[in-house]
């Protein structure tokens, strides 16, 4: 079966020949009409997937990215963030605000300034740190945002 005669168009294919959207083709025996979040119907709106696949970043972006957000994803790293977010901070002060050795917290650190997350300035012998840029603070600002209000409509 072609993708042509296993898709339903709602919208002329003008733009798009359905042959040149691949590789996914839309299963029906795939779709739960009892779960209500998804498409009762195998169709294809081919002007919707080609301003999407047009929106798409560079793949080298994309992992990238995921490799920031894996980095971001770590519960001890994130609570570093957030405590740069606030303001800059001394590996000692950081590792009294997180709770753990000042060796991990500048094993941490070192990671993050790979990801260009964070830099540091030497006063002395005192290394102080903060965020690179307003970039980095968006990005856990953000995150916290979006959980935290999760938490006020699921009252959790």
């Amino acid at each position: 079966m072609s993708a042509a005669s296993s898709v339903t168009f709602l919208v002329s294919p003008v733009q798009i020949d359905p042959v040149q959207i691949d590789p996914v083709q839309i299963d029906p025996a795939r779709i739960d009409p009892g779960q209500g979040d998804a498409c009762e119907v195998a169709c294809l709106h081919p002007q919707a997937v080609a301003r999407a696949r047009a929106a798409l970043p560079e793949q080298r972006h994309v992992q990238q990215a995921s490799a920031l957000l894996k980095v971001v994803a770590d519960p001890t790293r994130l609570r570093l963030l957030s405590a740069l977010n606030a303001c800059e901070l001394c590996v000692c002060d950081l590792a009294a605000v997180v709770g753990i050795s000042e060796s991990a917290v500048s094993h941490q650190l070192r990671l993050l300034r790979v990801h260009r997350l964070v830099t540091f300035r030497k006063e002395g012998r005192v290394a102080y740190y903060r965020l690179l840029d307003q970039h980095a603070g968006g990005l856990i600002g953000s995150a916290l945002e979006h959980v935290r209000e999760d938490a006020a409509e699921t009252g959790g």
